[in-house]
């Protein structure tokens, strides 16, 4: 999938000359975080957050310093913070380095953006204009939607079997020389040991995975590497 799957294309925006006033606004009417600024030529000139706002003169949150910080910081350090907590206009207050995307950028490029630079939101442009909006939320829903579309036959016990098993040769931390898997009208059965308790979730979450699966059984045990203690694990 790409942004144009799963993007918002009705973009609420707000210019770079409009008031703080009148984001908060559109924020509050339209449920959203964040807003793209766009000037009269229809560029992207930057994002206006909710971040933005939460050192304020009007609530006494804007930062404080000892003055002998304050001395060390500088003065254009603190003159850019006294406009970012007293400016009363968008473009004052933005975040004028924006990270976009074009409309082909698979998800894997969007989710790694986000979560280097730390957004919940990616700008879709199509050369200096804006055509969309990928959020966190827009993604949360791509994956609800790709749930509710796989709905597979049911497939017999030794399928599920070989897959699950597939799927486990592929991940580094599955102790597949240690552990036996046996299905049983949809149910999946582990035993054997575990040299970190931390394998036992991760099983399970790949059997549960595997279409068809209905129950996972637990009969595994934990090996303490260090004093060869033996856990049993918890009753179901």
């Amino acid at each position: 999938m790409k942004a144009s799957d799963v993007m918002t294309r009705d973009v609420v925006s707000i210019g770079p000359d409009d008031s703080i006033l009148e984001a908060v606004r559109l924020m509050l009417q339209h449920k959203i975080s964040g807003l793209p600024v766009i000037d009269g030529s229809g560029a992207l000139v930057g994002v206006v957050t909710e971040g933005d706002f939460l050192r304020r003169a009007e609530t006494g949150t804007q930062r404080k310093r000892a003055r002998w910080i304050e001395f060390l910081v500088g003065p254009g350090k603190l003159a850019s913070e006294y406009v970012q907590t007293s400016g009363r206009k968008v473009h004052e207050v933005m975040t004028a380095d924006v990270e976009t995307v074009g409309e082909d950028a698979p998800l894997e490029k969007i989710v790694h953006m986000m979560e280097r630079h730390r957004i919940k939101r990616l700008p879709v442009v199509r050369g200096a204009k804006v055509v969309g909006i990928v959020t966190r939320q827009n993604l949360v829903r791509a994956v609800a939607g790709l749930a509710l579309e796989a709905r597979p036959a049911t497939p017999g016990d030794a399928a599920i079997r070989e897959r699950l098993l597939a799927d486990l040769k592929k991940q580094p931390w599955a102790p597949l020389g240690l552990i036996d898997i046996a299905v049983r009208d949809g149910v999946v059965t582990f035993t054997g040991a575990l040299t970190d308790e931390r394998q036992r979730l991760a099983l399970r979450v790949a059997a549960e995975n595997v279409a068809g699966v209905k129950k996972v059984q637990d009969h595994l045990i934990w090996v303490e590497p260090n004093t060869g203690v033996v856990m049993e694990p918890a009753p179901e």
